[in-house]
């Protein structure tokens, strides 16, 4: 990853932007690492508009958030980790071209591009508000040029993306069917949360229509192996490789699980099955990734997948 200088806003005419701009919290003379954004070039639209905010996400890039609508978090960023990481998801060489299914306001997506910086990726979102945040912000970061979102179902993701097939598939569905956990009034939390258009069943077929032979797909759930991911996978003729449980703090149960799935022929050229934790069903059990210790202190492990995504700890 390339160093960035500090970025420099460009000048506006004073109350140009309504909404608000977040200052960095970093450390006394922390430099972001990673490619360095184009900012809003003096552009009105790239400045946040009232209800929203443009928060830090990765080395410099920002992204642009409503203000109490879906906002990015953990299960973003240990997800757009895991799946680049050597050793967890990716296999040798990292991947030219990656694609997030149900993309939102595009923090995965966006996370992927600051880490792959020589890949090409696109993202599938189905909320126009969504989609539209997601590209004011692939603007504002200089990224239009090698990565887009297309507006429209996941369901459809083969013939969205012209029959394109990508070497890694990222996703991060809606954790509850309906009726099974509090719905949010605001249309665009509740349908990120809640399985309005179906859940991981959905992203596996549709992750199956557009990976690659030797891809991975790679997605978190509230659920760990022997629920509705083995299911889901089998359904949409993936196995499953590896999983992960993260844990909230040391004494705590797993917050989510990050699984990565593959296409059987890839899992029988890796000679998987020997570390298989439960035979066929199964794939490797990674160790838990521990967010904060018992006194609440980052890990040191977080602490190196915060700094191995660009931010300070």
């Amino acid at each position: 990853m390339t160093p960035a200088s500090p970025l420099v806003p460009a000048r506006h005419s004073a109350g140009a932007a309504a909404g608000i701009v977040r200052p960095a919290r970093r450390p006394p003379g922390w430099q972001a690492p990673g490619p360095r954004p184009a900012g809003d070039c003096g552009d009105p639209a790239l400045l946040p508009a009232p209800g929203e905010d443009l928060c830090h996400l990765a080395g410099d890039f920002r992204i642009f958030q409503r203000l109490g609508g879906h906002r990015w978090s953990l299960d973003d960023l240990v997800t757009a980790q895991l799946a680049v990481e050597p050793g967890c998801a990716t296999p040798g060489a990292p991947p030219t071209s990656f694609l997030d299914l149900g993309c939102g306001i595009g923090s995965i997506l966006m996370l992927l591009a600051w880490r792959l910086e020589e890949s090409t990726g696109t993202g599938i979102e189905i909320q126009p508000e969504s989609v539209a945040l997601a590209r004011r912000s692939l603007r504002w970061n200089g990224l239009e040029e090698r990565v887009g979102v297309v507006e429209g179902d996941l369901a459809c993701a083969s013939e969205l993306v012209a029959d394109r097939r990508f070497e890694l598939v990222t996703g991060s569905p809606p954790y509850f069917p309906e009726g099974r956990a509090l719905a949010s009034p605001d249309e665009q939390r509740r349908r990120c949360r809640i399985e309005t258009r179906g859940g991981i069943e959905s992203y596996c077929l549709a992750a199956a229509s557009v990976l690659a032979l030797r891809g991975r797909f790679v997605a978190c759930l509230p659920g760990g192996p022997g629920g509705r991911i083995e299911s889901a996978a089998r359904a949409a003729g993936l196995v499953l490789r590896a999983t992960r449980p993260v844990v909230p703090r040391a004494g705590k149960a797993p917050l989510f699980w990050v699984h990565v799935l593959v296409w059987p022929e890839e899992e029988a050229r890796a000679g998987a099955g020997a570390d298989s934790v439960d035979g066929a069903a199964g794939g490797v059990e990674l160790p838990p990734l521990v967010v904060r210790d018992e006194a609440g202190r980052w890990t040191e492990e977080f602490c190196a997948l915060r700094i191995s995504m660009g931010l300070p700890v």
